[in-house]
Formats: structure tokens, C-alpha cells, sequence
């Protein structure tokens, strides 16, 4: 039997204006439906109704690992910093890490992601090669210090993920966990009703071999993909690739020096020389650990940093400073050019393809040169894919012009490999008696994060519209009326809930039909039923919130139909 969740009991306050500060829908929806409360900036408590929509998700979460053979622990989520410092994380994060200090000065973290705690409850637990491979999983808090929590519960600086860990003792095993997870997590976003992408990824920090992630298409999304129209190919736009292309340089002149008084920027050159941005080659300066390096990329184009970033993680990657000038007098502000270069790693994207020529600086103010020939006049010390990605950009896979779109990360695999289990001496004793070094996989889904994901995608413009899967009840049974109304209501209600459904009834007193018919569309419930005129008849009004259908039926027609759907 259901239980019945009756509106008159039930804390909850909707709101009919926008929060001041939301700007994102699920932001909007789910504080004005009653769902959560923000507690402070990016830290949202969740009241009884968004509390049953997240332990909805996680019920479904957890059946799907649980059939892929996945054993639940719970982890602190108060950390050892040294466990941190032995993967090199604790500097890697930086400033989204909250730390602290315990009395005796002993300092610790709270938990952003576990694979290090992972590794060494294996290393603890496990001894044998005949105990793997072995899939542990948990459903947690995470915390990081976001700079800018924004978008509701969508990034906030606590939030609840499930994480899960894979380890074997072969590369073999580990595709087969990662192979599993990725059917897994289909399952789940298909049970939840998200629309979701799988693209490619790049692993940056985490490392390892293999990466996908789950995106839900969404405006408010943070992310943005590319989709070939014409194949199959996805990606992040930090994983899409271009290759490099040599072309004969035969036939352009000798390097010539032109006066190009301020002109320190493409756009200043492009328009003095009256050429296109295209035909300018631009030198962006950065600095990799402190080591200043050139990035060469088209004049059109822009280097995507966090695009950068990964390809040389674990590397910081930061722009140079004026500072970073002093005592470089090779370094022309504005006038960088890659020849004559030699104290300077020069990384290049692959349009930047061997016998392509190029307007660059001659490392001289206000002085540019053409007719500069990549591989002839200068060498690219590594090629890099670091362009911002744009829309018709070639698709990778049959040359197609890709499209861009915006979407929320719901979930992320990775084949980690060995990076943790060689900063833990991760071994078990193989098959021949020796030790054996084990590979992980580590994948993740964001459940806080699917609530908004799920309330982007399904509402409209009077609400939220929760998948049943997921949804707080079943059925939103309406008293519209006096006291007749509230009889039949409360005893259909009583009725359903016997049959298994779920069932919120909005039994509440003095407030009007009306405002009863407004709180059930913005609350979401994928089924309406209306106590209203012909109540004294035994005649019920359903409406499917989705679509707006609506019909009239008797109660017995209404708990059978509701049933056989329940």
C-alpha cells in the first residue's frame, strides 16, 4: 500500500514570481514548486517534495549498478589531506577544495571525488588476483568551492553524486567494466526520461586512456558538443580533433618585412594590410608551470584555454603578465612571431600544417612579416588541437560541418588505468605468484544534477512535468470545492493508495480551486485528477499534465485506469 501524501500536512510554500536571482529554469521552477530552498550561495536544502524526487533518482541509480554486479559502501566525506597529496590532487584542485584544520592542526578536506580513498580500501580489503575484478560504488555528498555557484542546484558547491570504481588486474577487464557502466548508465537516463548524448571526451587530470561523457541538450547546459548531421560523431568540443595536413611550400617567396606601425592586435593588421583575419597567424603567449610557451593558431581563431589546459594536464596553464615581459627582449609585445623562436616551446594547432604560409610578427614593434612558411621558416615543437570549436567546423570522422549545442553533463566514464593504483602501490598477488599492478575505471553520475537536468528539459510553461519514474507521487488528486469535493478526493486518494500508487491529494481548506488547478500544474505530477462539479454524481476529471488531455470518468473508471497505468 502507497502511502497518501495529503497538501494540508505537507510543508511545502509555492511562490507564483520568479526568485530575484534565478536565472536558469530549473533555478525558477523547482524554489517556486517547493522543492528547495537555498540555504546559501551554491548550498540548497531540499524539502519533502524535491527529497522524494532525488531518492527517486537514486533508487533507480542504484538498481542499475547493483545489476552490473556493483557492491555499495559509504565513504567519509572528511578526507586525510595526505591521501591527496600522494595522487598530487591536493594541488591539482587548488582553490575548489574546501580544507581545513581539526584542533590539533591535523588538516583535511572534504571529499570532491574518492578514487584515492577508493584505491586504498582495495588496497586494505583485497590481497588476490581471485578476488577481482570487483565494482564498488557509493552515493555521497561532494564538495567543492566553486567560484561562481550558479544555475539553482545545477552547480553548487555540495551536491550529491554517485561514484563508482572498477578494478582488474588486465586492460581486458577494465574495457569490459567500462563497457558495462556505459550500458548502465543508458539504462538509467533512459528509465529517468533524459534526452542525453554520449560523446567524446578528454580525460585532462584524471588521466587514463578512454573517456565519454553523458550530456543532457539543455540552454542553461554548461557544456557545449559538437553533432555531426551526417554520422554518428559527438564529442566535447574539448575533444574534437583536426589533422594536420603538410602542404608543398615550394612556392612562396622568401620571409619580407613589413612596416606595420601599431598594429598590435589581428584586427588592427588585418585591416591595415587589408587582408583577411584568416591569413594572419597569432601567437598566444602562456605560461605552462612558469615556463612561457607559444601558442600559433589562425587569425581567425581563438585558442580555447580550458581546451589547452587538458591537452597538458596536470600542467597549470595561465596567460603571461606584462610582468613576464621584463628581461625577455625577444618577446615583441604584439609582435610575436614563431621564427627566431628558440628559447620558446612553440605548440601549434594542426592548421598551422607544414608549407602553410603566414603573416605573423617579426619580433620587432610595429613590424610583421609574410610569406612565413611553417616547417621552412619555423618547426612546431607539438601540435595541438587548441582552437575554439565553431559551428561548420569539419567533422573528424567524414567531414561534415558540425553543429554546436549546449547541454548539461549528467554523467562521465573514464578508463583510468594504473595512475592511482601506482600512486598507492596498488598490487595483487597474480595467477604466477607475483604481484600485480591493478587498473581502475572510474565513473560517475550527477544526481543532484539530473533533478535539474530532468526539470530543463520536461517543463513548460506552467511548470515543472516530471517523468513518472521520478516524479513525488503518481497522481495529484484536486479537491476543487467545499466539502463534498474533499470527501470523494480524500477517498479516491485512499482508494489509489491501496492499489499501490503513489498519491498527493490536495485536501487544504480555504484556499480556491483556481490556486489548487496553478500549484498542480507547477508542481508536476504526471497525472491530474479533479474532485470538481460533478463530484455528487461520482464523476472524476483526469487531465495527463504533459499533454493536456483531459476526460471524465467515474471513480471506478478513474482507479482502474490509473492502476492498470500505476
Amino acid at each position: 500500500m502507497a502511502q497518501v501524501q495529503r497538501m494540508s500536512r505537507l510543508m511545502i510554500k509555492t511562490l507564483r514570481d520568479d526568485p530575484a536571482d534565478a536565472e536558469t529554469l530549473n533555478h525558477k521552477l523547482l524554489v517556486r514548486a517547493g522543492y528547495v530552498r537555498r540555504t546559501a550561495a551554491g548550498i540548497w536544502t531540499w524539502l519533502p517534495l524535491g527529497k522524494k524526487v532525488l531518492e527517486n533518482i537514486t533508487r533507480v541509480v542504484r538498481e542499475e549498478m547493483d545489476a552490473i554486479g556493483g557492491q555499495e559502501v559509504l565513504l567519509p566525506a572528511l578526507l586525510p589531506k595526505e591521501s591527496y597529496d600522494a595522487s598530487g590532487r591536493y594541488v591539482e584542485y587548488g582553490d575548489l577544495l574546501f580544507k581545513l584544520k581539526d584542533r590539533k592542526g591535523a588538516e583535511y578536506l572534504l571529499g570532491p571525488t574518492h578514487e584515492e580513498i577508493f584505491t586504498q580500501v582495495v588496497k586494505d580489503q583485497i590481497t588476490s588476483y581471485k578476488d577481482l575484478p570487483v565494482i564498488l560504488y557509493q552515493i555521497q555528498t561532494k564538495y567543492r568551492d566553486e567560484a561562481r555557484p550558479r544555475a539553482g542546484v545545477l552547480r553548487g558547491r555540495e551536491f550529491q553524486m554517485k561514484d563508482s570504481y572498477s578494478f582488474d588486474t588486465t586492460d581486458e577487464g577494465l574495457v569490459e567494466a567500462y563497457q558495462l557502466h556505459r550500458a548502465a548508465y543508458i539504462r538509467i537516463f533512459e528509465r529517468l526520461g533524459l534526452d542525453h548524448r554520449i560523446v567524446s571526451a578528454v580525460s585532462g587530470a584524471m588521466g587514463g586512456s578512454a573517456s565519454e561523457e553523458f550530456l543532457a541538450p539543455a540552454p542553461a547546459g554548461e557544456d557545449t558538443f559538437v553533432d555531426c548531421p551526417a554520422c554518428d560523431y559527438a564529442a566535447n568540443t574539448e575533444a574534437v580533433t583536426f589533422k594536420a595536413t603538410a602542404v608543398d611550400g615550394s612556392a612562396h617567396g622568401a620571409v619580407e618585412e613589413l612596416d606595420t606601425p601599431d598594429t598590435p592586435t589581428i584586427e588592427t593588421l588585418a585591416a591595415h594590410l587589408g587582408v583577411p583575419a584568416s591569413a594572419t597567424l597569432k601567437n598566444l603567449l602562456v605560461k605552462v608551470d612558469g615556463e612561457i610557451v607559444a601558442v600559433g593558431v589562425p587569425g581567425d581563431r581563438e585558442v580555447d584555454l580550458g581546451k589547452l589546459g587538458e591537452h597538458l594536464a596536470p600542467a597549470v596553464v595561465e596567460l603571461v603578465t606584462a610582468e613576464d615581459f621584463e628581461g625577455r627582449p625577444e618577446l615583441v609585445r604584439g609582435y610575436v612571431g614563431p621564427q627566431g623562436l628558440e628559447k620558446v616551446r612553440y605548440i601549434a594547432d594542426p592548421r598551422i600544417a607544414t608549407g602553410t604560409a603566414w603573416i605573423t610578427g617579426a619580433n620587432k614593434p610595429g613590424t610583421h612579416a609574410k610569406n612565413v612558411v611553417a616547417g621552412r621558416d619555423f618547426e612546431v615543437d607539438e601540435y595541438l588541437d587548441v582552437v575554439v570549436v565553431q559551428e561548420g567546423d569539419p567533422c573528424p570522422k567524414c567531414g561534415t560541418g558540425l553543429k554546436l549545442d549546449r547541454a548539461i553533463e549528467i554523467g562521465h566514464i573514464f578508463q583510468l588505468g594504473r595512475k592511482f593504483a601506482d600512486a598507492f602501490q596498488l598490487d595483487v598477488l597474480g595467477q604466477n605468484g607475483k604481484p600485480v599492478r591493478v587498473t581502475m575505471g572510474s565513473y560517475g553520475i550527477g544526481v543532484s544534477r539530473a533533478v535539474a537536468a530532468l526539470a530543463e528539459q520536461t517543463a513548460d510553461e506552467q511548470g515543472l512535468c516530471w517523468p513518472r519514474e521520478i516524479a513525488p507521487a503518481d497522481v495529484h488528486v484536486v479537491a476543487a470545492g467545499k466539502a463534498l469535493q474533499t470527501e470523494l478526493a480524500l477517498d479516491v486518494a485512499d482508494k489509489l493508495a491501496a492499489a499501490g500508487v503513489r498519491v498527493m491529494v490536495d485536501d487544504r481548506a480555504g484556499v480556491s480551486p483556481g490556486v489548487k488547478f496553478t500549484d498542480a500544474e507547477l508542481i508536476g505530477i504526471p497525472k491530474i485528477l479533479v474532485a470538481g462539479r460533478r463530484s455528487a454524481e461520482g464523476v472524476l476529471e483526469l487531465k495527463d499534465r504533459r499533454t493536456g488531455e483531459r476526460e471524465e470518468l467515474t471513480v471506478d473508471e478513474a482507479i482502474a485506469r490509473l492502476t492498470v497505468q500505476g
